[in-house]
C-alpha cells in the first residue's frame, strides 16, 4: 500500500519539525481487518500532550499519548496492539479490527526534514524505521510493510488539480477540491470565474490564449479537468495535456461533444492511444445538470482513478 498526502488532517511531520518540544512519532505498522487509517499513517505526540495527526476514529489516541510519554522517559521504541488480540481489554476499536502501533521517541528530525523536503518537491520516497532502535533513513524505493525488524512506508505526492474552464462548473469544482484540502490551480479566460474561486483560497490564473501554458508542471499525480461550454477552447489544451504524464485528463460535455472532440484531436495528429486517455463525459453521475452535482461526480471519479493507480 502507498500512502498519499494527509489532506485536511494536521500533518504530523511538519508539525513536529516546527516545534522544538520533545515528541514521539506513532506509526501504524500493522492492520488486521477493517481500519479507519491505513498502514503507515502517523501521529505526533508532544511532551506537553499536544497531538498532530490521527490513527483511529479517536478511540485510542488518548491511550497512545499516555504510552508515548512513557517511551520518552524510557528512550526506546515501544510496540502497542489495540483491538483484536490486544492486552488492553478495556479499549475496543469500533471497526472490530486490530492495530499495531510503533512509538518512536525523539525521532530523527534530520530524516524527517528530508522526508518533508522530498514530499514538498513531489518526489516519492520511502521512510525506513528500525522498530528496535528507532533509527530512521530515507530510501528511493521500497514497499510499505514490515521487513523483519524494519518497517517501511512509501509516501507518494498528493493529488494536484489543474482546472481549466469558464463559468460556475469550473469555479465550483475548484472550490470543492480546495475544501477537500488538495492543491489546485484554476485557469480561466473569464475574470468572473476566477473571482468566484479566489476568495475561497483557490489559486487562480488568467488564461490568455487557447492553450496550456508551457511552464505548468505536470507529473503522474496531477489531474487535468476542463469545464468549457465553448468547446473551441478545448482541443489545444487537451492536445498539450495528453502529452503529459497526468493520471487523469477529462472534459465536460455530452457524448456528442466527446465524439466531436475526438475527431478534432485526431485531425490535430493526436494518436489513438493518447486519445483513449481522455475521459468524457466526465463524472460518475450521468448527465449531472447543476454545478455542485457535477463537481462531486467528477471528483469522485478522479479519486477512484487515483486509488486504482496507487493500489
Amino acid at each position: 500500500m502507498q500512502i498519499p498526502a494527509l489532506g485536511l488532517v494536521t500533518d504530523p511531520f511538519t508539525t513536529l519539525l516546527a516545534n522544538d518540544e520533545d515528541a514521539v512519532l506513532a506509526l501504524i505498522i500493522g492492520v488486521e481487518g477493517p481500519s479507519y487509517r491505513p498502514v503507515g499513517a502517523a501521529m505526533t505526540v508532544f511532551a506537553g500532550r499536544g497531538r498532530a495527526g490521527t490513527l483511529s476514529s479517536g478511540c485510542v489516541e488518548e491511550d497512545i499519548s499516555n504510552h508515548a510519554l512513557e517511551t520518552l522517559s524510557a528512550g526506546v521504541p515501544k510496540l502497542l496492539r489495540y483491538g483484536r488480540g490486544s492486552p488492553f481489554m478495556d479499549i475496543q476499536l469500533p471497526c472490530g479490527g486490530g492495530l499495531d502501533i510503533l512509538l518512536v521517541p525523539r525521532p530523527d528530525r534530520q530524516a524527517l526534514r528530508e522526508l518533508v523536503a522530498r514530499r514538498t518537491a513531489r518526489h516519492p520516497c520511502v521512510l525506513e524505521v528500525d522498530c528496535e532502535t528507532g533509527a530512521m533513513s530515507l530510501l528511493e524505493d521500497g514497499t510499505t510493510g514490515r521487513h523483519e525488524t524494519l518497517f517501511r512506508v512509501r509516501y507518494l505526492p498528493e493529488i494536484r488539480f489543474l482546472v481549466f474552464g469558464k463559468g460556475p462548473e469550473a469555479s465550483t469544482f475548484s472550490a470543492l477540491v480546495q475544501a477537500a484540502g488538495y492543491p489546485n490551480l484554476l485557469l480561466s479566460p473569464d475574470e468572473e470565474t476566477l473571482e468566484a474561486a479566489a476568495p475561497l483560497g483557490c489559486r487562480t490564473r488568467f488564461l490568455l490564449r487557447q492553450d496550456m501554458p508551457d511552464e505548468l508542471e505536470v507529473d503522474p499525480w496531477t489531474a487535468i479537468t476542463l469545464f468549457f461550454h465553448d468547446h473551441d477552447w478545448e482541443p489545444p489544451i487537451l492536445k498539450a495535456a495528453l502529452e503529459t504524464p497526468a493520471f487523469y485528463i477529462g472534459s465536460q460535455g455530452s457524448q456528442r461533444a466527446r465524439d466531436a472532440r475526438m475527431l478534432i484531436l485526431e485531425a490535430m495528429g493526436v494518436d489513438e492511444k493518447s486519445r483513449a486517455r481522455l475521459h468524457g463525459p466526465v463524472g460518475l453521475i450521468p448527465s449531472a445538470r447543476d454545478a455542485g452535482t457535477l463537481a462531486v461526480s467528477v471528483l469522485a471519479e478522479i479519486l477512484a482513478k487515483a486509488a486504482e493507480l496507487h493500489r
